[in-house]
């Protein structure tokens, strides 16, 4: 059975609100959760939970690595911690799709940060913020033609709909107001800083370019300045 769409008239992208840092909140839980990853990787996470978030959602903070010694070191001049914030991608994290490169990110980042001591941020924000249903609609626009952006704004939408504002929270309430930040998403840069984190480094993730998300990885390359290299894709034409 084939679903049809029916799309929304062509919307214009959310507007830019005026950002200020978010009020502080408070660490609510704390647990140590082992981790394995289907290829074998293992480690061990300090999940932290939070009452105060702005958005009201579950959002997660995963302490890797040497995070407390980082956090330690910061009042002396040390090096900060790593942190990547992640949104939740049910398809690419749980289910290995290859439309995107969450999951391969995901994985990734734990390995580097637990190496060097740091975050993760794991966001409820499915599909740039517009919700799982909405994003697998936004797939079926992608297969008859648009680019992941121009999906989501003919379903009425913004282009990217996520706010880092209780990103910025969580990472206040551990203390890590200054960090490295493991991203190649400029906005993410800039939205932290605007809620009161200092990013001093900006670290890029891998490419993990397959034939499924290479249209995906150049428009986000081309149309919103990911740092990514692409080798030689060139400029996007489809």
């Amino acid at each position: 059975m084939t679903t049809c769409l029916t799309r929304a008239p062509r919307a214009t992208a959310v507007p830019e609100v005026p950002r200020a840092a978010a009020p502080a909140a408070e660490v609510r839980t704390r647990v140590v959760v082992p981790l394995r990853f289907p290829d074998g990787y293992s480690t061990t996470a300090d999940v932290v939970t939070f009452h105060g978030l702005v958005d009201g959602k579950e959002h997660l903070l995963l302490g890797l690595g040497d995070w407390r010694g980082r956090l330690a070191a910061l009042p002396d001049g040390g090096t900060p911690p790593l942190v990547r914030p992640h949104s939740e991608c049910l398809t690419g994290d749980v289910f290995g799709s290859e439309r995107c490169d969450c999951g391969p990110q995901l994985r990734e980042a734990v390995e580097r940060i637990a190496d060097e001591g740091g975050f993760l941020l794991y966001l409820r924000q499915e599909g740039r913020g517009i919700g799982l249903y909405a994003k697998l609609d936004a797939y079926a626009l992608q297969d008859a033609g648009l680019d992941t952006y121009e999906a989501n704004l003919a379903l009425g939408r913004g282009e990217d709909e996520r706010d880092y504002r209780a990103a910025a929270q969580m990472l206040r309430a551990v203390g890590a107001e200054r960090i490295r930040l493991l991203s190649n998403n400029p906005d993410k840069a800039a939205q932290l800083e605007a809620y009161g984190v200092a990013v001093d480094e900006r670290v890029p993730t891998g490419v993990h370019l397959s034939e499924a998300n290479r249209r995906y990885l150049a428009v986000k390359r081309d149309h919103t300045s990911h740092t990514l290299d692409l080798g030689d894709l060139g400029e996007l034409t489809a």
